[in-house]
């Protein structure tokens, strides 16, 4: 094997000799609670997880030890190759939508939103007008209309 391959079998997949079955054949899920709290729970999904065998069919210790070194090595590389790719056009993208929305906030929202709390006492003022000129005077004919009226319960 090249020396790279080598030295991450020997270093990282020493453990991946005992093999580890399915979650599909086995009842205990791998979880890992955070900070111990209950609802905080992040679940790892490993190589195991991913390519795991039934205890009834295994194959050589070598195939899976090598699938697995070719399993980390190709998630290691196509993660540096795509977050290389594409960790500045993303960068530019979030700045720039985070930039917008910035903007918007302190130039558009802000302004309008301490207007309408200025409106608000004058607008206060007029609602209340309204109200003690139509709908109070209606609710008190209705009460005082109302109030003579009496229900009585019969029981056959």
């Amino acid at each position: 094997m090249p020396p790279l391959i080598t030295e991450i079998t020997r270093i990282v997949f020493k453990p991946c000799v005992a093999r580890r079955v399915s979650p599909a054949f086995s009842c205990a899920p791998h979880q890992c609670i955070i900070s111990g709290s209950p609802t905080c729970v992040i679940v790892h999904v490993g190589f195991d997880d991913v390519i795991a065998e039934p205890r009834s069919t295994q194959s050589f210790d070598r195939v899976w030890i090598g699938s697995h070194a070719v399993f980390e090595l190709a998630k290691y590389v196509f993660y540096r190759l795509l977050s290389t790719l594409l960790a500045i056009p993303m960068a530019f993208l979030l700045g720039l939508v985070f930039g917008v929305i910035s903007c918007i906030h302190i130039w558009v929202a802000m302004p309008l939103i301490q207007s309408f709390l200025m409106l608000l006492p004058s607008a206060r003022v007029v609602w209340r007008s309204l109200v003690d000129m139509f709908v109070s005077p209606l609710c008190n004919s209705m009460g005082k209309s109302l109030s003579s009226v009496h229900v009585e319960t019969t029981y056959n």
